[in-house]
Order: C-alpha cells, then structure tokens, then sequence
C-alpha cells in the first residue's frame, strides 16, 4: 500500500489518553486538583483571570448553553476577539460534550452566512463590536436558535427571548458541571480552512488532537513549562493562534496574554514590553513590519525566550535580522488548519535560516511525485504528514476529504524538497491557493470579485514577492475595450476588491495586460504569469 502505516517514530514522546476522555478536563479541571488554581492564565485589557475563575466561567457557560436546550455534539459559533471570555466559551462548550466553531471575526456576511448554515450551529456567541456585521444575517439562518453577545461596547444590543447577554446569562448559570462522557475520538471542536474555490472547509478535531499538538510541538520543541508567559498575534480563532494563546499555555499551568485588537507592530513591542512575555509567536510580515520600526532596538525585548514564526515561509534576512537585533531565535515552522498545529520546525541551536526545518517527532513526513510515488532526496515533491493530530474529515465534503485524507496520511498542498541534512525546504503550492499575512487567500475568489467589475474583461491573480521577499496577491487586469490604464482605475479596482472580501484578501499590484496567456485549450497559463510576476516592474501599465 502506498500511503501505508508510518513506522514508528523512536523520538515521538509517548502519549496515552483513555478511552473515555473530555479534553477540557485536562485543560482546566486538572489544574484545580493540582493546586494551580489561583495561578494567573490570561492578561486581559490590564486584568488578570486565574485558572479558577477561567475554569468556574467555562462551567458558567457550559450550563448556559443546557439551559438554551443544547445537546451532546451540537455546534456553537465563536465571533469573538480574543479575551477570557472566547476561553470559558470554547472549553465550556467541550465540557458539557458540544463541538465550539471558532470562526474568523475579519471575514465579511457572506463568509458568515456560509459556515453558520454549513455548521448548522445553535448558538452563537459573539462580541458586541462585531454585531452590526452579523446582525443583518440573522433571518438567513434557519438553524441559529440563540445569540449571546459579549458586551464590549458602552451601548447595550437590543435583547430579547432568543439574544442574551453573556454576563447576565452566565450569572444565572451554576458554577458547577460534570464533564460530558465524551471519548477520546469524539468531536471537540471545528475550524474552517480556505478552500481553492473560495468556500471553506470545516475540519473536524477530535478530543485528543489538542494533546498530541502539545506533546509533540509545544512541549518537545518549545519546551514550555508553567513559568512561561505566551504572546500570541495570530489570533485565538486561527489553528495558529488557538495553540499559542490558548491549550498550550493551559497544557501547563501557564499564562496567556490575550488581546483583542489589531496586531500592529508598535502594539506588539508594547505589550511585549508591559507583560514580559517569554514566548512571543508572530508572522513573516508581522516580523518585517516590527523591525522596520525606526530606532527598532530601543525596544526592550529580554523577557523573550524564544519566537515563534509560521503561517507562510519566513525569509532567512528576516530571521538573521531578528537575530541581530534581540539575541533571540524565530523557530519558523509549518502547520496547518488540518492538522492543527506545527509538525515541521526549526529548534533551539538547530536553526537553518529559510528553511521550515526537520518534522517534528511524532509526525512523519514524506515528498511524493504526481503518481504518489517517493522523490529522491534533494528533488521537489508534494508534502504528506502522517500524525495523531489530522483532523478525522472535512464536514460535508466527502469528495474533498478522499482526496486529501489518505489513510494515516494528509495531502498538504504544499511543494518542499529536502536536503542532505533533512531540514525541509518550501517550494510553493501543489495548487494556486496564496498564504498572505499568514492567511489562506483564493486567487479564485478575488478573480470573481474583480470580474464583477464594469471595467474588467479578464483577471487571474498569482503570487507575488514583494520587498521583503512576502507572497502578496497580484492580479493581471485585461480592461474592456475603449478603456485605458490609470493610476486612479488601479486603485478603485483595489478598494472594489477591499470592499466585497476580507481586507487582507485584496491585491498589492495590479498589472494591465492587453490579453492573459492561455494555452490551445483556453486555460490561463499561471506559471507564465508568475514569471512575469517576478520580472515586471511596477510602473507604466503595472501597478
């Protein structure tokens, strides 16, 4: 067999998980029996929550969501910023045996629409700033059955029989819950992955996927422990983000820094510097922008231990310049929403500038050509992982799911090589799916938005590096006849795309072409435009 069973990984940590196992008891009822319970776990907004209070505020919302009619395996929505209360919602819901959907608070209606309707979710949890955005929705989702909304703002929402406020809700709710007989190989919760045609995916985590991402990563690699203090800027609601801020630091005791605004690089540098993180995990572009601050090494960054970098390749420049100017290492790594966490990376006093460095012990890793068969060493091949944390399927897309999931092994979707000494190279795409900012991006999905415009004749969008060597989307413009190239037309195509889709989304540069490049059969040639991509300068026609 092909995709067989992996042999054993002498290195993998051993991981034992009975049976009957609900994951939120390991992440906060543990605590409790093990006398940390007044141990700090999350700084929010100048407040700190303790394990205790995170732990008696998840069975606060866990009854909430019975008293709401709420059964074993049902979906809760998250919109919610980062903050204690996205922590109580999500492992509240795990304990009393409901599946939490955390879901994007950047995306737009539409986005919405689809997943709430996809996921068929109950109950949805959200923040109050981010109400008008859903609010219209509501009507359009048949299977929404109650909102509660967590107040950050000084007006109140309208309440009613079906929309509560969740500090009056969780008021009236017992601080006491059993957890829920689940097994280790129940759902716990969803997270949705871009798709190549602009729908998302929901993939489907188990309750033993958060231990195993532990074990393996946060524990071999980072080595955390309970003295240390994370700083996460990729949000909670990302596979990213949800390790960094939340089940790795409550894997041990440990504390979170959650913030719910924008992850600007000067906010970064703040609260670095006002919490004294010991573990700081960011993004390429997020490193770039941080060191283009001017007068960068005033910062004071001791506190840090070790950075973290993933969600698209970090350039070897920014990680030697990183080095240079904090004496603290970037472990960059690779990790995706299937999978949940990192399963290659770089480690402490093992570091290959621009490499994604060696799999991670407990995941396997294998370069296979477009028959499936193995590559020679050095040679690029399409990248499959094996490893207990792969999400079981994709909800509702069976196809999808057979043609990623094959056995013990995942289709990444990812090109690599490796080299003679086994650190892992990243060589781009199986398909035409962008990471930017460390976000999936469809180039499909901004060309049907471009499309859409009276201008527009033709479009196709590849990926472009931009000064700091970052994959940012470009798009290739073929105007209608009788209209001309302008500085003014490139950008209201830029804020037409700004406003139909998620702002990270839009394309940097738009270069004019009088037509694209297509082969016999009509189809666009994409390498030739990335290529051109590459070589094009950004004046004239391109912009």
């Amino acid at each position: 067999m092909l995709y067989g069973q992996p042999p054993l990984d002498p290195a993998a940590p051993t991981v034992t998980i009975p049976e009957q196992f609900n994951v939120a008891d390991a992440f906060l009822d543990r605590h409790l029996r093990e006398g940390r319970g007044d141990r700090v776990a999350i700084h929010y907004e100048g407040q700190h929550y303790t394990h205790a209070q995170i732990a008696e505020l998840a069975n606060r919302v866990g009854n909430g969501l019975l008293s709401l009619g709420v059964d074993l395996e049902q979906r809760i929505a998250l919109l919610l910023l980062d903050s204690p209360q996205f922590a109580a919602a999500f492992f509240g819901a795990i304990k009393m045996g409901a599946v939490p959907v955390p879901l994007n608070t950047q995306l737009r209606p539409d986005d919405y629409r689809y997943m709430l309707n996809d996921s068929r979710a109950r109950v949805l949890l959200i923040h109050a700033s981010l109400w008008q955005t859903f609010s219209p929705l509501r009507p359009e989702l048949p299977y929404l059955r109650h909102v509660v909304i967590v107040n950050d703002l000084e007006a109140s929402v309208p309440l009613d029989s079906t929309t509560h406020d969740f500090d009056d809700w969780t008021a009236h709710a017992s601080p006491q819950l059993d957890l829920a007989p689940t097994s280790k190989d129940d759902s716990a919760f969803w997270l949705y992955s871009s798709g190549s045609t602009g729908f998302p995916k929901g993939c489907v985590h188990l309750q033993h996927d958060m231990i195993y991402c532990t074990e393996y990563y946060a524990r071999s690699i980072l080595e955390i422990n309970e003295q240390d203090i994370m700083l996460s800027a990729a949000k909670l609601f990302f596979a990213y983000g949800l390790g960094n801020g939340l089940y790795f630091p409550f894997s041990v005791g440990a504390q979170a820094i959650h913030y719910p605004g924008r992850p600007l690089a000067a906010t970064m540098f703040q609260l670095i510097e006002r919490y004294c993180p010991t573990i700081f995990f960011g993004v390429p572009t997020l490193y770039a922008s941080m060191l283009s601050l001017p007068d960068v090494a005033r910062y004071n960054c001791s506190s840090l231990r070790l950075c973290v970098s993933a969600g698209e390749a970090l350039p070897a420049e920014l990680q030697q310049r990183w080095q240079a100017t904090f004496n603290v290492p970037i472990l960059d790594g690779i990790g995706s929403t299937e999978i949940l966490h990192i399963f290659i990376s770089n480690r402490p006093g093992d570091i290959r500038p621009g490499s994604s460095g060696k799999p991670v012990p407990g995941y396997r890793a294998l370069l296979v050509d477009e028959q499936g068969h193995e590559v020679a060493q050095g040679e690029t091949g399409n990248l499959l992982i094996a490893g207990d944390s792969i999400a079981a399927c994709y909800w509702n897309k069976h196809e999808k799911t057979k043609a990623t999931m094959h056995g013990y092994w995942i289709q990444t979707g990812d090109k690599y090589f490796q080299d003679s000494d086994g650190y892992f190279w990243y060589a781009g795409r199986s398909d035409d799916m962008l990471k930017v900012s460390g976000q999936w991006v469809s180039p499909v999905e901004i060309e049907n938005t471009l499309i859409a415009h009276p201008a527009v004749l033709e479009t196709a969008v590849v990926g472009a590096p931009d000064a700091q060597g970052l994959i940012k989307p470009k798009a290739f413009v073929v105007l209608k006849e009788g209209l001309t190239p302008t500085e003014e037309l490139t950008e209201e195509l830029k804020a037409f795309v700004k406003e139909r889709l998620a702002p990270f989304k839009y394309p940097r540069t738009i270069a004019f072409l009088p037509e694209l490049p297509k082969t016999a059969t009509g189809k666009i040639q994409r390498f030739r435009l990335r290529d051109t991509a590459r070589t094009l300068p950004d004046d004239s026609g391109s912009r």
